[in-house]
């Protein structure tokens, strides 16, 4: 490992932090989408994308620790190759996670005129968050089996 690359128990402590942060945005975008909406939508619709790019940001810092050069998957790999089939489904989640959060910012910044596209931007968003609960339960997973390291499920 490089001499300014992070050891893994920093990885794995940025991680943690990350999806700490990340549980807490996760938690404003459900707030945000179950808040009513009838004769308020544009400020509901405002609720909602300000929750959503909080929860952008704090994925995007995700992916960069987990993905990047001196990512956590690259020293998951190199020091558990077998679980390269995780790492490559986790990889996977990330950029269909993504193409969620950008089909939901564009329905968002639409400004819902009706309740049907209220319903569809709940439903969407409601897919994405069940999408990054599986992600966020498989990467605890991942670096259990690669590390013997709990990074914690915080509600």
């Amino acid at each position: 490992m490089p001499a300014d690359s992070p050891t893994n128990d920093q990885a794995i402590e940025a991680l943690r932090v990350r999806r700490a942060e990340l549980s807490e945005s996760m938690s404003a975008l459900e707030h945000a989408l179950a808040a009513p909406a009838p004769g308020r939508r544009d400020a509901w619709a405002e609720r909602v994308h300000v929750a959503l790019v909080e929860l952008v940001s704090d994925f995007r810092e995700h992916i960069a620790i987990a993905e990047g050069p001196n990512g956590l998957y690259r020293g998951v790999l190199s020091s558990t190759p077998r679980l390269s089939d995780a790492v490559a489904r986790l990889t996977r989640d990330h950029a269909e996670i993504n193409d969620l959060i950008d089909q939901l910012l564009t329905r968002v910044g639409a400004a819902p005129v009706n309740n049907d596209a209220v319903d569809g931007v709940r439903d969407l968003g409601t897919a994405l968050l069940v999408r990054l609960i599986q992600s966020r339960q498989r990467s605890a997973d991942l670096i259990y089996e690669a590390y013997q390291s709990d990074i914690g499920g915080e509600a």
